[in-house]
């Protein structure tokens, strides 16, 4: 496993773990990031990655993007 950070655009992955305390695995669900959901990186922007999720496209900063597991 690794974090989200680590892929670059245009890559697609199975999210495997969400990490961080109960404040954090509870915004990132709502936002759609749960275990067994597919992720595409579409463009990191200095601290920012763009995600797409569930036909949504989400901007995290790095620090949130480090607890998605992949």
């Amino acid at each position: 496993m690794m974090p989200l950070t680590m892929i670059g655009p245009g890559v697609s992955a199975r999210i495997r773990r969400i990490g961080g305390n109960d404040e954090t695995r509870r915004f990132l669900g709502n936002l759609g990031f749960v275990s067994g959901s597919d992720v595409e990186v579409l463009n990191m922007l200095g601290e920012s990655v763009i995600v797409k999720i569930k036909d949504s496209r989400v901007a995290l900063n790095a620090d949130m993007a480090r607890h998605i597991l992949i």
